[in-house]
């Protein structure tokens, strides 16, 4: 029996079918290793994915935050600068009224109608708002009781620049105006 067993077995040895078989199976040995290889390396690699995904999605989210920090500070910073040009821009307005006043005055005081005149005293009363507003001198901003901000509005005082019975008026507008009263 155990010859017969050797025969069998040394006829199935020599088969080309026992070979191509033998072959198969080894070739498929191998394939799963590799596929057990292949598929521990796509773990691998699905788990360094999300864990990139998970850090990106987290450093988003942290820069979304930084940007809406930042578009906050930036408007607040705009609002600043353009909150000290207005005053800026009222501090300004507010000199040239002043320079504009008393170039008048002086205007009216000493030769009303004269262009040369009106601009010698515009430089001399800017000269003047100028030694004030190093600290030579102490103002006298008469404008600035006239102009005081109460609440939304300005409240201003009338000033008359002539008198009304001036002797800087023409006969005919003091003829006009004693007609008008009567």
């Amino acid at each position: 029996m155990f010859l017969k067993n050797m025969e069998t077995l040394q006829n199935i040895i020599s088969s080309p079918f026992f070979w191509g078989l033998l072959t198969g199976l080894f070739l498929c040995v191998l394939s799963l290793i590799s596929h057990a290889k292949t598929k521990k390396e796509l773990k691998r690699l699905k788990g360094h994915l999300s864990d990139k995904l998970e850090i990106e999605a987290e450093k988003m989210s942290e820069m979304k935050g930084q940007i809406e920090t930042l578009k906050g500070e930036n408007e607040n910073l705009r609002m600043k600068v353009n909150s000290g040009r207005v005053q800026d821009d009222y501090q300004m307005l507010e000199r040239e009224l002043e320079i504009y006043a008393r170039a008048e005055k002086a205007m009216v005081v000493n030769a009303p109608g004269f262009a040369q005149a009106w601009e010698k005293a515009r430089e001399a009363a800017l000269l003047e708002v100028e030694v004030e507003e190093s600290g030579k001198s102490l103002p006298r901003r008469i404008f600035k009781k006239f102009f005081t901000k109460t609440g939304s509005h300005i409240e201003a005082e009338v000033v008359e620049a002539l008198p009304s019975n001036s002797s800087n008026r023409p006969k005919e507008s003091a003829k006009e105006t004693a007609n008008a009263e009567d």
